[in-house]
């Protein structure tokens, strides 16, 4: 197509298809030697903004990407071409006028310092000459366009470092030539507003070149005055907010000082936005005044003399905190001053204890103050109003409250023990007090005061505790929001009654109370767990009455799925701490409604209803079983070793209950046996208990080992191998238990090996397990590997295949794999016989993984690969990586052949030992290989 056709097609052809192909041409027409010639053939006047805008993109791009293309002796004509065209364009369409002016501007950083001397301190001269055809207004606005645009594209540009550097330094001096005329634009009686806001537009993009901050002085100062102008107020916002927060500016110690009046004179103007709620202004002003509290702090608290203007700014900033109206509805503001706080706390501790002393003076009622104003920003607005909020609006304000919590936490720091009384006091006086009943939001907003700090700091000292658990049942709990907040506050104080047991009484029934409320569902299921998980040799009393309500409120089915799963958690806790003949009278009452449904659900045609409800019963007997631990192995607290009870004799309560359901879950199984999450659910039910039972499971390794060998050779899922691990894992070392898990991990092997042959590509879940199981047989028990009729040939060919596979977690259980077998070459005959045949293979495939095949997020992975061949076949990796590097364009086209040496020798070198040198020389190698070395892809890597 002709280039019209094409850009015709890009921008009016309905059809998507001919866009798309449109748009590829043209992209390869931009970057091909002709753009030259017919870019400034597009920007002929005749033509559509469209057409020119196509045409001054191609110049940007051709002097951005292909500099080294344009000979040295064009250098003048281009710029004195765009130059003209710059004039032509500057009072035609805005979009071509700016895509002309970056290209110029990429032109100068190219040519600037040796090629084009003084750049800016031309273009400002050029744009003043006096050219009779365009207005000077319009020469005015070009000039401005041209400078802002030049600071953007340095940002931006492809330049090599060391010239980053030059050429931010010789833009920073030329800033003499620009901030002069700025200056004059503004002060000019007759300047008009659009000239004003692209005069403070052009000085924000200044700044961030880091110049000093007294060359800005004047700047800041008429951006300052401009605020005061409606039209100008957004531009001149971002101006002062962008010189202030540039990192060099807290140098101008001086200049900073000078700052502090202007910006507290802005608070008439402040005040005036509140009370009108304009918004936009109070927004505005507030991200001024905390840009220079927030980066400065420290600088200015350290002029001691000063203090007390900086307590005014301090001030000021807590005024923007606790600015009237709700978070996000009424205002957006208080949410930008938190960090401020947290900035102004670590500046302060961080001075020496004199001067801390002296500033702690100053500040602590500050910071008692500011917990009032975040208490109270806190505060639900009434339950009309509330209400009317749209869905997002109340997940706003509810992550508004996380960010308080977390400030509040952090300024315990500050204030510490005296914080929590005075929460204590206030909160006590509000239930108290008689005459003026307080709203629930003013109730709700300490006790989340208290919750924010508890939830994260030892409060078991504090003397205010005690009072506090008194108070709550005080508490006439009117709405869900409140509600939520007690049930919290109290999973927050757990910890603390496991210390206080007396107290448990107080709070329990509030809690068991609530389970019966939908609408408090997460908060009394949490904090129902957090007490039987912190309290649980103290609950017995209490058990029978918790087990009652927790059955009652399953039966409804009054919560959703995973709040039932926690609930079973909490009960296995719950369970744990009872003597057997208890556990499993419980465990009788609990699951016999559940076991009833399964055996019905079992004789039923499979169908979606009934395989949700299957796997509902089945997922709350494992979470049941991940927490009930008669042996205590997760008691890692060492007030409990008094209360241990003694060791239980006989089996294990979960291994009676779990063989009492064993030929129920196989029947389940052989219904289910095609459907990938039944067979996981079963899975879960004995990893669970396997993990938490350890040794007491043994008596049902052989029955688990024969229904999982019958499950994995009918149908192989993922899941059981993983439960094939977990067995190996625990159970590989008992002489007694080793039989049968042997003959299933020799069946799995060989199933899976059968499962290769056909085609293992549409199971990478299954590769994955695998991987992972022979990892771990090798780890915990390599004599495995010396079993006759296990074929260590295939499944190392099955490794090699399974590093070549797209998915990166089956390509990482893969090197695992092999990171745990060359070690064992020395040591298993048949392991190092077959390493010692076929490594080449694996070298091969490590090679072309490295060389670009597989994900650059893996390269440590192959590394350690090659560290183990390095260590335990070194004479034949050195031979094996001679002959594969010999293959032309192996392992990449990228690389030449003596770059392929250098690795070679770097690999065999004495730097083989160390596995961090052998990790950095592998992604040396992977991105030469990928043709990355040295572009800004490597940045982050």
């Amino acid at each position: 197509p002709s280039l019209f056709q094409a850009l015709h097609q890009l921008y009016y052809d309905p059809n998507i298809e001919n866009k798309n192909l449109a748009q590829k041409w043209l992209m390869q027409a931009q970057v091909s030697p002709q753009a030259w010639h017919f870019s400034w053939l597009l920007l002929n006047m005749d033509k559509v903004p469209e057409i020119q805008y196509f045409g001054a993109s191609a110049l940007h791009i051709k002097i951005s990407r292909y500099w080294n293309d344009i000979p040295v002796d064009q250098y003048e004509t281009l710029k004195s071409q765009l130059f003209t065209h710059i004039t032509r364009f500057a009072s035609g369409s805005k979009i071509v006028l700016t895509r002309l002016c970056v290209a110029l501007a990429s032109l100068a950083l190219s040519m600037m310092p040796e090629a084009w001397p003084c750049a800016v301190a031309d273009m400002v001269r050029m744009f003043q000459a006096e050219d009779s055809n365009v207005d000077g207004r319009a020469r005015c606005l070009a000039l401005l366009e041209l400078l802002t645009v030049l600071p953007e594209e340095f940002q931006t540009s492809r330049l090599p470092q060391y010239r980053k550097g030059q050429v931010r330094s010789v833009l920073a001096q030329e800033c003499g030539s620009v901030f002069p005329l700025l200056e004059q634009l503004l002060q000019q009686q007759d300047s008009p507003g659009f000239i004003k806001q692209k005069v403070l537009k052009c000085f924000s993009s200044w700044v961030q070149l880091e110049i000093p901050l007294m060359d800005c002085e004047n700047l800041i100062q008429a951006a300052f005055t401009s605020l005061q102008d409606p039209e100008l107020f957004d531009t001149a916002v971002e101006a002062v907010v962008n010189a202030i927060s540039q990192p060099d500016a807290q140098r101008y110690v001086n200049t900073l000082l000078k700052l502090i009046p202007p910006v507290l004179g802005l608070q008439e103007q402040l005040r005036q936005a509140v009370q009108s709620g304009d918004m936009e202004t109070s927004h505005g002003i507030c991200r001024i005044a905390v840009a220079l509290g927030e980066n400065h702090s420290r600088a200015l608290l350290d002029q001691v003399e000063h203090w007390q203007s900086f307590l005014a700014l301090v001030n000021m900033i807590m005024f923007c905190t606790g600015i009237p109206g709700h978070y996000p509805v009424n205002e957006t503001t208080s949410s930008l001053t938190l960090t401020f706080w947290y900035t102004l706390q670590d500046d302060i501790l961080s001075f020496e204890p004199d001067k801390q002393a002296v500033y702690q003076q100053v500040y602590r009622p500050v910071y008692f103050q500011l917990v009032d104003v975040l208490l109270h920003k806190a505060q639900f607005p009434s339950d009309e109003e509330y209400g009317f909020w749209s869905s997002d609006e109340k997940e706003q304000f509810r992550i508004y409250r996380v960010d308080i919590s977390d400030t509040l936490m952090y300024v315990y720091e500050m204030l510490g023990a005296e914080l929590l009384s005075s929460l204590y006091d206030k909160l006590g006086r509000l239930l108290t007090n008689t005459e003026q009943p307080s709203t629930w939001q003013h109730t709700e907003a300490l006790l989340y005061g208290f919750q924010s700090i508890a939830e994260t700091i030892d409060v078991n000292y504090s003397d205010v505790v005690p009072g506090l658990i008194g108070l709550i049942p005080r508490i006439s709990i009117s709405n869900v929001q409140l509600a939520d907040t007690v049930m919290f506050t109290i999973g927050a104080l757990s910890e603390w009654l496991a210390d206080h047991p007396v107290m448990i009484n107080n709070v329990l029934p509030l809690v068991l109370q609530a389970l019966g409320n939908p609408e408090l569902s997460i908060s009394s299921v949490s904090t129902l767990k957090k007490i039987c998980r912190e309290c649980k040799y103290d609950l017995p009393p209490y058990a029978a009455n918790i087990v009652a309500v927790s059955q009652e409120v399953l039966m409804k089915q009054i919560h959703k799925t995973s709040q039932c799963m926690w609930l079973m958690q909490a009960l296995g806790f719950l369970l744990s701490a009872l003597q057997v003949e208890e556990i499993l009278k419980n465990l009788h009452s609990l699951i016999t409604p559940y076991i009833q449904q399964l055996e019905k659900l079992a004789d039923e045609t499979p169908n979606p209803s009934n395989k949700l409800a299957i796997i509902h019963i089945l997922g709350l007997l494992s979470n049941l079983f991940t927490t009930l631990d008669i042996s205590h192995h997760d008691d890692d607290h060492e007030s409990t070793e008094v209360k241990k009870l003694p060791v239980q004799q006989g089996p294990n309560p979960v291994v009676v209950v779990l063989q009492q359901v064993f030929q129920l879950i196989q029947k389940v199984l052989s219904k289910w046996l095609n459907d990938a999450q039944v067979v996981e659910s079963v899975c879960a039910i004995f990893e669970k208990s396997v993990k938490t039972l350890l040794d007491d499971f043994a008596p049902m390794v052989p029955q688990l080992c024969e229904m999982l060998g019958q499950m994995y050779s009918t149908i192989p899922q993922a899941s059981a191998i993983d439960l094939t691990r977990q067995l190996v894992h625990i159970f590989a070392h008992e002489p007694a238990h080793f039989p049968p898990i042997k003959a299933l991990f020799l069946l799995v092997t060989s199933v899976t090996l059968t499962l290769f042959q056909q085609g293992p590509r549409d199971h990478p879940d299954i590769v994955d397990s695998f991987m992972q199981l022979l990892a771990q047989a090798l780890k915990r028990k390599p004599d495995l590997f010396l079993c006759s009729n296990l074929d260590i040939k295939a499944v190392f060919q099955c490794g090699v295949l399974s590093l070549k596979f797209p998915e990166a977690p089956t390509v990482k259980a893969s090197c695992g794999f092999f990171t745990e077998l060359l070690p064992r070459c020395g040591e298993i005959a048949p392991v190092g016989q077959v390493v010692h045949e076929n490594g080449k293979v694996l070298l091969q495939a490590v090679l072309e993984g490295v060389g670009g095949q597989a994900s650059r997020s893996l390269m440590d992975h192959f590394a350690e690969i090659l560290f183990a061949l390095n260590k335990h076949c070194f004479s034949y990796l050195s031979v094996w990586i001679k002959e594969a590097m010999q293959q032309d364009g192996f392992p990449s086209a990228r690389v030449s052949p003596e770059q392929k040496e250098t690795f070679s020798q770097q690999i065999l070198s004495r730097e083989r030992v160390n596995k961090r040198r052998v990790k950095e020389m592998v992604k040396e190698f992977t991105l030469l290989c990928r043709g990355l070395h040295g572009t800004e892809y490597t940045a982050d890597y």
